[in-house]
C-alpha cells in the first residue's frame, strides 16, 4: 500500500493574481484597496469581485512596514472593578471593536491602574512602541489629563466625553440635557404635574447636564418641581399629599432606590408613582415593573469616534466642534400609567 505524501501547500493569493483576474495593474488593485475614491466605479467593481472570488487578504504586516500604519486603535479603558463591572463601558467596548473592525482596524485594550501618572505612562509606552495609530478615551472630563497628554504628544485621539476649550474638540458625547428634557415631556404627556428629579451627588458635568435639562423643561412645561429631601431619604420625598406623582433619576441604580422607597411607602411603581431612569442597563428590563429609561446610543457613539480618529489619521479637515448624539427614551410600564386622581 502506498503511503500518501504530504499535501501540497496552497499558494496564497497575491495582489498580482487579483490584478490578472480583474484585467488591471497591481497599482490599480492597491488603489482600490487603499484609496477607492481614486478608482473608477466600474473598475472598482471588477477589482472587488476578483478579491472576493479569489479570497485575497492583504498582508497587513507588509502594509504596516510600508506605510507606518498599524491599523490598530488603542482604547484607554476607564478603571473598573472586575467584581462590579460597569455594564455601560462593557457595551461600549463591544461597539468600539465592531466600529473599528468595519474600517479594517483592531482595538488594543489598555487598562492602566488608577492615577494620572499611570495613564500618561500607558500612553507613552504605546506611542514609543508604535503599537497604535491613535487613541480612544472614555469617561473624559473637560480638563482630562489623558486627553491633554495625548494632545501634547501629537498622537491622534478621540474622546467619549467633552474636552475643554484648550484641547482639540475631538469629542463625541450624549446630549444629556436634551435626553432628560425628553423624559420630562414624556411624564407631562402622561398627565403628571408634580415631578421630582433625583441623582448622584457627584459633581460630574454629564450629571449636572441631566439635572439642568430636566429642570428647565419641567419649568417650561409649567410642572411643579418637588425638591428631593436634603438628607437624601427618598421615603420622605414620597410622603404626604404634596408628593410627586413622577420621579426621574439620572441613572438606573438611583431608579432602583426609588422603587425600594416606593414599596416602603406602600406605593406601586407604574400605578401610584411613575419612575424613569437613565442608561437602560440590563437592570431596567428585569425590574418589576420594567423601567422606562434613556438608552445611550453606544454604537453610533463608537462609529462617530472611529470616524473622527480616522479623519485625523488621513489628514482630512477636522471638525471644529464636538458631536452630540441623542439618547432614546425606551418606554416601559414604570411610566406608562397616568397619575392617580387627587
Amino acid at each position: 500500500m502506498t503511503t500518501p505524501g504530504p499535501r501540497p501547500v496552497r499558494r496564497a493569493t497575491t495582489i498580482a493574481d487579483v490584478a490578472r483576474a480583474a484585467g488591471v495593474s497591481r497599482q490599480t488593485v492597491s488603489n482600490a484597496l487603499n484609496a477607492p475614491h481614486r478608482v473608477h466605479p466600474d473598475t472598482l467593481a471588477r477589482v472587488t469581485a476578483a478579491v472576493e472570488r479569489l479570497g485575497y487578504r492583504p498582508d497587513q504586516s507588509a502594509r504596516s512596514l510600508r506605510t507606518g500604519e498599524r491599523r490598530t486603535i488603542g482604547y484607554l479603558a476607564p478603571v473598573d472593578d472586575p467584581h462590579d463591572p460597569n455594564p455601560l463601558m462593557a457595551g461600549f467596548l463591544e461597539a468600539l471593536v465592531d466600529a473599528a473592525g468595519a474600517e479594517g482596524n483592531h482595538v488594543l485594550l489598555l487598562r492602566p491602574a488608577a492615577g494620572e501618572q499611570r495613564a500618561r505612562a500607558a500612553i507613552d509606552a504605546v506611542v514609543a512602541a508604535r503599537q497604535v495609530d491613535g487613541l480612544v478615551l472614555a469617561d473624559v472630563l473637560p480638563e482630562d489629563p489623558r486627553a491633554a497628554h495625548a494632545a501634547r504628544l501629537g498622537i491622534p485621539f478621540a474622546a467619549f466625553g467633552r474636552t475643554g476649550p484648550d484641547l482639540p474638540p475631538h469629542w463625541v458625547d450624549i446630549d444629556n440635557a436634551a435626553a432628560t428634557a425628553e423624559a420630562a415631556r414624556h411624564l407631562a404627556e402622561r398627565g403628571h404635574r408634580r415631578v421630582a428629579f433625583v441623582g448622584a451627588p457627584a459633581p460630574l458635568p454629564w450629571l449636572a447636564a441631566r439635572r439642568d435639562g430636566f429642570h428647565r423643561e419641567a419649568a417650561r412645561l409649567g410642572l411643579t418641581l418637588v425638591p428631593p429631601p436634603a438628607d437624601g431619604d427618598l421615603r420622605t420625598l414620597l410622603r404626604g399629599p404634596d408628593r410627586p406623582t413622577a420621579v426621574a433619576a439620572d441613572n438606573d441604580l438611583a431608579a432602583l432606590d426609588i422603587y425600594e422607597a416606593a414599596r416602603t411607602e406602600g406605593l406601586r411603581v407604574g400605578h401610584d408613582l411613575a419612575v424613569t431612569g437613565f442608561h437602560d442597563t440590563p437592570l431596567a428590563r428585569h425590574l418589576r415593573p420594567p423601567l422606562t429609561s434613556l438608552r445611550l446610543p453606544l454604537r453610533p457613539i463608537a462609529t462617530a469616534l472611529v470616524t473622527r480618529l480616522l479623519t485625523q489619521l488621513r489628514g482630512d479637515p477636522a471638525p471644529t466642534e464636538g458631536t452630540e448624539l441623542p439618547a432614546d427614551l425606551i418606554v416601559r410600564p414604570s411610566s406608562s400609567h397616568h397619575p392617580p386622581s387627587p
